[in-house]
């Protein structure tokens, strides 16, 4: 298989590397896991936060879901959150969630769980809703893709799939869990443009989160799907899925065997991310006050271990930091969107 050119990434990129990441770390070190001491104490000193609200924008079961749940868990056992409330508010790549969010304005108890999806289908929905106009409040993870088929398929190798691929690529469905604009669209997208098919002729199905997608790949609907490898973790292990390749730099802990798309000379690497933003129109106390809750979330061992059993990278950054990421992120995905004629 020939390589092709690699995509330029950006500062901060959808294309990412190993090496960026564990900088990233590094940098932030001051902010690693440390159990539930000093920080959990100062998000406590007036008691938890009470019947916070957190909101999902997409279905039951996506990436979105599973970090957001899991965030949850901790801050309610760790102490810093009680009677929390999580809902699902699926649609438009997870726009209409973040509309809803922007008419919480003042509400200082309301969260969203987004990330790079929620960024991109605010250009391709042209929508009116901007990820800016809400306040940051912290990122979270960041998770590799992956590309799935299911174990029956006559794709036993990522060769194996490109060769049919480009033989034919409309009469050729892939799916992801993200609207057009989103990392499960940008994934296939950009594997696409690097193997040599026109981004033009690629058959996307959208589906709303790894919850629908899920289905659609088990029943025969696509020839593969690209998401998070996390979703599919248990469907891996039960053999109902087979992964072709990961796309970090290198190999995964939770799937050993799984070899990356440089391994398999497609020259591209490629990350997701998720977050938290808060409701506009929040003074400075009440923004600290969320973030505050969440740093002690994300300093608890059990937080670690959560990011253990799924293997996600912790990304953690929050406030103002967050807020440029943020700019930079709008600005990447405008950027790839257009380089690839997708707006």
């Amino acid at each position: 298989m020939r390589t092709p050119a690699r995509l330029k990434p950006a500062p901060t990129r959808l294309i990412g590397s190993t090496a960026v990441a564990a900088t990233l770390i590094l940098a932030l070190s001051a902010c690693g896991v440390t159990g539930t001491t000093a920080s959990t104490a100062e998000a406590t000193a007036d008691g938890p936060l009470k019947n916070i609200q957190v909101m999902i924008p997409n279905a039951p079961g996506s990436g979105y879901d599973v970090t957001g749940r899991a965030a949850v868990k901790v801050m309610d056992e760790i102490g810093v959150t009680t009677g929390t409330e999580v809902t699902n508010l699926a649609g438009a790549g997870g726009t209409v969630g973040l509309a809803r969010t922007l008419t919480e304005k003042g509400n200082k108890d309301f969260l969203l769980m987004m990330g790079l999806g929620v960024v991109g289908a605010a250009y391709t929905n042209e929508t009116d809703a901007k990820v800016a106009d809400a306040t940051p409040i912290a990122r979270l993870i960041e998770e590799a893709g992956a590309i799935f088929v299911p174990t029956d398929s006559p794709y036993k190798t990522l060769d194996d799939l490109i060769v049919a691929w480009k033989k034919n690529p409309g009469a050729f469905p892939v799916g992801g869990g993200s609207s057009p604009g989103g990392p499960d669209h940008l994934l296939p997208m950009q594997l696409a443009d690097a193997v040599g098919i026109e981004a033009g002729d690629v058959n996307f199905v959208s589906y709303d989160g790894g919850g629908e997608l899920l289905p659609a790949i088990l029943g025969g609907k696509l020839q593969f799907a690209a998401s998070g490898y996390g979703e599919f973790l248990e469907q891996v292990k039960a053999g109902e899925l087979r992964v072709l390749a990961v796309t970090s730099e290198e190999r995964v802990p939770v799937l050993p065997d799984a070899p990356t798309l440089k391994e398999q000379d497609v020259d591209l690497v490629f990350t997701n991310w998720r977050g938290l933003l808060a409701a506009p129109g929040l003074s400075k106390a009440e923004t600290a006050r969320l973030v505050t809750a969440v740093t002690a979330m994300h300093d608890s061992d059990e937080w670690a271990q959560v990011l253990e059993d799924n293997g996600w990278t912790d990304a953690f950054i929050t406030g103002d930091d967050f807020a440029s990421f943020l700019t930079e992120q709008d600005e990447r995905v405008a950027t790839v969107l257009t380089d690839l004629g997708l707006v």
